[in-house]
């Protein structure tokens, strides 16, 4: 699920040699746990209760949400939405970090929870965007996180319907058509009510040895900065999003994310093998701070990427960012809590499409018509009962 989109256009900003060096080998070794079978069927089990609760939740309580309540009001049509789409994400750090045994270590800036924040991190792996659930649920925003993920995630069955009804952003991976449909998605949010942690990966694809390459070669033949543990940012999707959302962000987060003792895949995460520890470095960037021309902002990105190579190849050195210990661990008693709400509803909810009336299995079927139609054709209900900009200015100062 990458982020920002946009072609590879850099501006130079001071000559540089540019030499390739060794980086540390990091797939190169055993797992850092062994896969059992156990461990195989604790996570296969896991994941089926995980995607069983979510296609049940959304076939019954999407049509609610999504169309009985938007008729109304698409800001409370949100905040329902985001409601119950970060009760049933938080399953996945309970995984992670309850299950699975992963530590999740933050450091940085113990930043302070804020309603509309555009977050920027390096893409080290396929699953950097799921350590982000941990960050977000720790900060009260986990249901309001969205990312820009590529279009073809959008045929996946259920799944689609998922990322529509909770707006993400489908990209082609082609600027001149992704740039309308970022304005187009982004100018639905700036209602400063709506709260929404949007969530970007300017190098555009995750990391590899042989993509690094390539990046070094482009920043060599264009007078860049050598980059040796992230890629070149590619800036046109950052930059849209950042002046679509400017006049409503209240932060902006720039996020470095590091592994012990490999970088791990999906897989990796659902049977608990990888990653051993997940560092997660926070830095809170003021929007003072960020220039507004696009070539000032490609200039401004470049250095903190610059930055972030510069963090890893420490942590690389140290095994640890600066400043650790900004956040704590979960609560036990409370993700229980979330895992029997969410786990109870689903039964519920299976009871009541198997045992009970003819008219909850018309209900699904229905349901089921409804988000296949409104996700194919891209669109959610409007808001009938007056306007979803009616109390933007009344409510000004929330």
């Amino acid at each position: 699920m990458n982020g920002s989109n946009g072609s590879q256009e850099h501006h130079v900003s001071g000559e540089e040699e540019v030499h390739h060096v060794s980086r540390p080998i990091l797939n190169n070794g055993p797992k850092h746990r062994p896969l059992t079978p156990m461990r195989r069927c604790r996570g296969v089990a896991c994941v089926a209760v995980i995607l069983s609760t979510a296609f049940l939740l959304i076939v019954y309580l999407a049509p609610i949400a999504t169309f009985v309540v938007r008729l109304f009001s698409v800001h409370y049509s949100r905040k329902v939405t985001s409601f119950l789409f970060g009760m049933w994400l938080s399953l996945w750090p309970f995984l992670f970090e309850k299950i699975n045994k992963t530590k999740v270590v933050f450091s940085g800036e113990n930043v302070i929870p804020k309603r509309r924040v555009l977050i920027f991190a390096n893409h080290r792996t396929e699953v950097d965007w799921m350590y982000l659930w941990d960050l977000a649920l720790r900060k009260g925003h986990l249901g309001y996180i969205k990312y820009i993920l590529k279009s073809s995630l959008m045929k996946l069955p259920i799944f689609s319907w998922a990322f529509h009804i909770f707006e993400f952003i489908p990209v082609e991976r082609k600027w001149e058509i992704d740039e309308a449909i970022i304005q187009n998605k982004l100018s639905k949010y700036k209602n400063p009510r709506d709260p929404i942690w949007l969530a970007v990966f300017p190098e555009g694809t995750d990391y590899t040895e042989k993509k690094c390459i390539k990046s070094q070669e482009y920043a060599s033949e264009h007078g860049l900065p050598k980059l040796e543990h992230v890629l070149l940012p590619k800036t046109k999707g950052f930059i849209c999003c950042l002046q679509e959302l400017r006049s409503s962000l209240d932060a902006v987060y720039d996020v470095t994310i590091a592994y012990k003792h490999r970088l791990p895949d999906f897989l990796d995460n659902v049977y608990g093998v990888d990653p051993s520890e997940v560092h997660i470095h926070i830095r809170t960037v003021q929007l003072s701070d960020i220039p507004t021309s696009e070539d000032e902002i490609t200039e401004w990105m470049i250095e903190r990427f610059r930055q972030k190579d510069q963090l890893l190849s420490d942590f690389f050195v140290k095994g640890h960012f600066p400043d650790e210990g900004t956040e704590g661990d979960l609560s036990t008693r409370k993700c229980l809590a979330n895992v029997f709400a969410i786990v109870g509803s689903t039964g519920i909810c299976l009871y009541l499409t198997l045992f009970s009336s003819v008219w909850f299995k018309i209900y699904v079927v229905a349901s089921c018509a409804y988000l296949s139609f409104v996700t194919h054709y891209n669109v959610l209900p409007p808001q009938l009962v007056g306007s979803p900009e009616g109390d933007v200015k009344a409510k000004k100062a929330v």
